[in-house]
Formats: structure tokens, sequence, C-alpha cells
């Protein structure tokens, strides 16, 4: 399907969405469920390839279908039996190769293209939607479309944390990130474009989305049930006729912000993959004790979920 047969279909659907009282503004998210690291957008030399950690050895050359689940800053490595998705950047230089040995493990991957927090930013801390740009258009030299179009790309997470005023000076706007999504589009062509946002945050502005693909509910137990949370971002996601990734923070999403424990994975994991709305299946963030022990298999018992799932696309 073409790009403009997609916005075709994106007007058709918002026009059939009845007119909705709108949320009221988004409040500033803590430093601790800033999901920005190193690990994951590293912007410098360092993003090459991981250093080689333990492979699991039931690899595949295609995708098994379902959805994909995995971690950010996940190396690829570790793409295998389990896990079959991540959220990184990937310096330039070593894009193609990455994707390739992704691939070749039946793997799938959202791209966060624009790097590192500290590159977007002005001197006096504020985004800045011209340094966004350059930092995306950093790849545009790098043919890697044949991996956009075969779907080991799924997305490009265009910003973490929109709402966040505490990290970009002011919560960036609807317009703002539409245009962000729409220059990404015109660069990648056929790339789906995330906002790394609760659907609510999209959905409290009156733009209408072309361009901009999905929202991303991450759950922390702070957000209440996780039953209610994924039914909420659902229902907003479908009032703005966006996709949505969701997700665990499992780094700090348990009670006051502490580890997740094994039960509380499986448990608010499985409620949100008993949705079929969601496109993929993330969690902050990667560390190599999770590929083992109680944490393991819970993330074990949800993946057996998410690749039971139809395979579904991240566009809208």
């Amino acid at each position: 399907m073409t790009f403009f047969i997609e916005l075709a279909r994106r007007a058709t659907r918002l026009r059939a969405i009845p007119l909705v009282a709108l949320a009221t503004v988004f409040g500033a998210c803590n430093a601790t469920d800033n999901l920005t690291s190193t690990s994951e957008v590293s912007d410098t030399p360092a993003d090459v390839p991981a250093a080689a950690e333990p492979t699991d050895v039931s690899l595949s050359s295609t995708f098994r279908g379902g959805i994909a689940i995995g971690y950010f800053g996940m190396p690829t490595s570790i793409y295998g039996a389990v896990y079959n998705g991540a959220v990184r950047n990937i310096y330039p230089s070593y894009l193609k190769a990455e994707l390739a040995a992704i691939k070749n493990r039946g793997g799938k991957i959202i791209l966060s293209l624009a790097g590192h927090e500290k590159y977007l930013k002005t001197s006096d801390g504020r985004f800045s939607l011209t340094k966004w740009k350059a930092q995306v258009a950093r790849y545009r030299n790098v043919d890697f479309s044949s991996y956009i179009k075969d779907g080991t790309v799924i997305a490009n997470k265009l910003i973490d944390e929109p709402n966040d005023y505490h990290n970009w000076g002011s919560p960036i706007s609807g317009s703002t990130l539409e245009e962000m999504a729409r220059y990404s589009k015109s660069l990648y062509p056929g790339l789906p474009t995330l906002v790394r946002a609760e659907a609510s945050y999209l959905a409290k502005f009156s733009t209408q989305y072309r361009y901009l693909d999905g929202a991303w509910a991450q759950y922390l137990t702070r957000k209440g049930t996780a039953s209610d949370f994924i039914k909420r971002n659902v229902a907003d996601a479908q009032k703005k006729g966006l996709s949505l990734v969701t997700g665990l923070n499992v780094t700090h999403g348990g009670p006051n912000r502490t580890q997740m424990s094994a039960s509380l994975v499986k448990s608010a994991g499985s409620t949100l993959l008993n949705s079929s709305y969601p496109c993929a299946f993330m969690s902050w963030d990667y560390k190599s004790s999770y590929t083992s022990g109680s944490i393991g298999d819970a993330m074990r018992y949800l993946s057996s979920m998410a690749k039971a799932r139809t395979t579904k696309s991240c566009l809208s």
C-alpha cells in the first residue's frame, strides 16, 4: 500500500470518529520515569554493536510471527527464542550491518533515529525542532529501505516523553509532534512513526495526526491497575486514529518505583497482552540478569503470549 493510500485511509477513519471531550493537560513525569538512557540512544561512537553476550542458540532467519517483544537497549546477541524485538539507536555507520544481523535472528527493531536527548536541545535546555531534524537526517544517505519494507524496522521512535517539561523546557505540542512525523516520513517513506507518550497526551490536542502513527503505553503500578491502564490507552489511541505500543517499566515500575517482581511482570504483562490492539511490547530496560532467573521465566511466559498474537503493523 502506498504512503498516500495510508493517508487517505487515515483521513477516512478520522472522519468517522465522533467528537469527544479531550483530556486535561497531562502532568509532567517524575524523572525516574524518563526512559532516555545512553544504553538506548547514545549518539557517540559507543553506538558500535554491543560486546557479545551469551547467545540464545535457538535462532531463526525469519520472523516467527506475533508481535515483537523485547527491551530498550537490548543487544543484537540476545535476539532469539525469547526476545524478537528491541528499541535502540544505532550509529549510522553500523546500521545496515546491525539490521542484517537482527533480521538473520528473526528479529524486529524500533529505531530511535534522533539519538540522545542532549543533541536535541538549545543551550537553555529547550527542545529544538531544528536540531531534532538534523539528527534524524544523519541517516538519509544510509539506504535501509529494504529493512523497512520487509518489516525488520517496525518504527521510528521520534522522541521520549514530550509531555515532560523538566526534560524539554515545556511540553511539546501535538502540532510539533505531527511535523516531526511528517519530516521522518519525507526521508524514510513507509516507516511508522511513534511517540513515547501515553495516548491521553496526544488526544488532548486538536491536531489531526496524518503522519504520526502511534502512541506508547508503558505500564507502572502508579498508573493504576494494568487492566484500566491498557483500556484507557487503547480508547484514547482509537479516538485519534493511532496505533499503540505497550510494555512494562520493569526497572522502576513496581510499588514506590522499585523493580517489578516476577509475579508483577507476569500478571501485568499478561493483562497488557490480552489486548489485541498493541503492535509491539517493549519494556524498560535491558539488563542481563533479566534473561535468567524468575524475571526471565516471567518474560518467557509473556513472550509466548506475544508470539501467539496476530502480527500487526504499527502504521495507524
